[in-house]
């Protein structure tokens, strides 16, 4: 038998905390994940690569992501897409939070 939907804010699903990256995690398949971070300011991840697209969306505040070396600067409310196989880092310009989605192929 599976759980209720319910409704939720997900900028409210996860918190911040002092010089840390908080993850929590909605969704794991074998087809994707759905994930929401937490980064507080100055905060990231380091450069890797991933074998799927990803889509990242900024629920709040301000983040500086590298794609293969191009810097884009994303603010609530946007998202852009993590290509296939290309190196990619993310800071917290400002604390914020994202929901990444992945979906393997």
């Amino acid at each position: 038998m599976s759980s209720q939907p319910q409704v939720s804010l997900l900028a409210d699903l996860v918190k911040y905390q002092e010089e840390s990256v908080v993850s929590k995690t909605l969704i794991k398949k074998e087809t994707g994940t759905v994930t929401l971070f937490a980064f507080d300011q100055g905060q990231g991840l380091s450069e890797h690569t991933a074998p799927f697209d990803a889509l990242v969306c900024v629920l709040d505040g301000e983040a500086e992501i590298m794609i293969s070396g191009n810097p884009y600067v994303l603010k609530k409310g946007e998202m852009i897409i993590l290509p296939v196989n290309e190196p990619h880092s993310l800071k917290a310009v400002k604390k914020f939070k994202m929901m990444l989605t992945m979906i393997r192929s």
